[in-house]
């Protein structure tokens, strides 16, 4: 049994994720770790129940103890509130945990040897860095009737008072507001570039100046000052480039290229374009990474995907889904593989890459896996299991690298 010197934070989700949360956790962890954890449940109840409080906690704990592991959680829609009977539409938690942690979330796909990317020019991964605050996750939204005018004011302590002006609203809509801080921007800047400089990756910025003149025009000026003032240098000793590019222009040249670069995003084109990139390179979001860094050293690592709606209805039911937990097996080895690097567990760390290594050698080399991999994966495929006799198979190759006899 491998200890651990120091708790991490443990942050529950809803739905099929939350199943297969404890599916890994009962099967891949427990029997080999003796796992310290402080525990906060987000399911969408319990986020109802503590008027979103418990989510708060769980991200001050995240500071407290640098290392968390996250499942998917429900963001609320309409119809949400009126399945599980909520107070209201409650904010997207990951996006409460990433504003007050004001990190920067690096995606990145699992690469296997017998899954092709659906863009043939693709060699080498394409890591999506998505800014964690601000944008529309943290806007303000408003629905007017019309006609109608509006103005946005800001007043600044110095009493000072800045306003501009909508054109005039002739008809009933909707209207807009999103920020950001010159600091997290900063902060943004810095962690893009470290990644790629300590990956030995080129980095890309993309965004749109040129329609976004104050806005978008703000985060082409600091990475440029960030860039000039504290990375060319590290950066040409390194024989990496800094390019910044047009988020039109961009995505044309991430289809093109051969990958192998940080391709740097706003909050919002992050979220998109790392949901492109996992689909077109691996087919599935359940094989792409997640991990949010904070310039402070705080690590979140969670599954990219969803709560898999569908076949926790489908579970319910008691029937068997082929839902693939590998996402979330890698946020839990990437999670004890932080904390091992923290506390100089390399006993830690070390499982933490045998686990990964099972979950490719029963994909890759016994060709086991679920219904999503099998739709994108080279032949022959030799079976196609349930979640639970995939997580039995990575768990007999687990045993097999850390050389444990049944």
């Amino acid at each position: 049994m491998i200890s651990m010197e120091k708790p991490i934070v443990e942050i529950d989700g809803d739905e099929m994720a939350r199943v297969m949360w404890a599916w890994v956790k009962e099967k891949l962890i427990i029997p080999y770790v003796d796992l310290k954890v402080e525990y906060y449940d987000l399911h969408i109840k319990n986020r109802d129940e503590t008027n979103d409080e418990v989510t708060i906690k769980a991200a001050e704990a995240i500071k407290r103890l640098k290392v968390g592991v996250k499942c998917a959680t429900i963001t609320p829609n309409a119809e949400r509130i009126k399945e599980y009977n909520l107070k209201k539409e409650w904010k997207s938690p990951n996006a409460t945990i990433r504003n007050i942690l004001d990190g920067t979330i690096f995606r990145a796909p699992i690469i296997l040897s017998n899954i092709i990317p659906a863009v043939r020019f693709w060699r080498k991964p394409i890591v999506v860095a998505r800014h964690a605050f601000g944008d529309i996750y943290d806007g303000i939204g408003l629905r007017f009737e019309g006609p109608a005018e509006g103005e946005v004011t800001i007043k600044q302590e110095n009493g000072k008072e800045i306003k501009a002006k909508f054109p005039m609203f002739r008809s009933s809509g909707v209207i807009q507001a999103i920020y950001n801080l010159d600091a997290s921007i900063e902060n943004f800047a810095r962690a893009s570039f470290r990644y790629a400089l300590e990956n030995k990756l080129d980095l890309w910025f993309a965004a749109k100046d040129t329609i976004s003149k104050v806005y978008d025009a703000k985060f082409k000026e600091i990475f440029s000052k960030i860039y000039e003032n504290e990375f060319k240098d590290k950066f040409h000793n390194a024989g990496l480039n800094y390019n910044y590019f047009l988020i039109d222009d961009a995505i044309a040249r991430v289809v093109r290229s051969e990958g192998g670069f940080v391709w740097a995003c706003k909050n919002f084109d992050g979220d998109v374009f790392s949901d492109f990139v996992a689909t077109a390179y691996v087919g599935s979001l359940a094989l792409m990474t997640s991990v949010l860094f904070s310039p402070e050293g705080h690590f979140l690592s969670e599954a990219a995907h969803g709560t898999v709606q569908k076949h926790y209805y489908k579970y319910l039911k008691g029937e068997k889904t082929s839902t693939n937990p590998t996402a979330i097996i890698f946020a839990w080895s990437s999670a004890l593989k932080r904390s091992g690097e923290i506390t100089g567990n390399m006993e830690l760390f070390n499982f933490a890459c045998k686990l990964e290594e099972a979950v490719k050698v029963t994909i890759e080399m016994d060709r086991i896996m679920t219904a999503d991999i099998a739709n994108v994966s080279e032949p022959p495929i030799n079976k196609i299991v349930s979640t639970e006799e995939f997580i039995e198979a990575i768990r007999r190759n687990l045993n097999k690298l850390l050389k444990i006899h049944p």
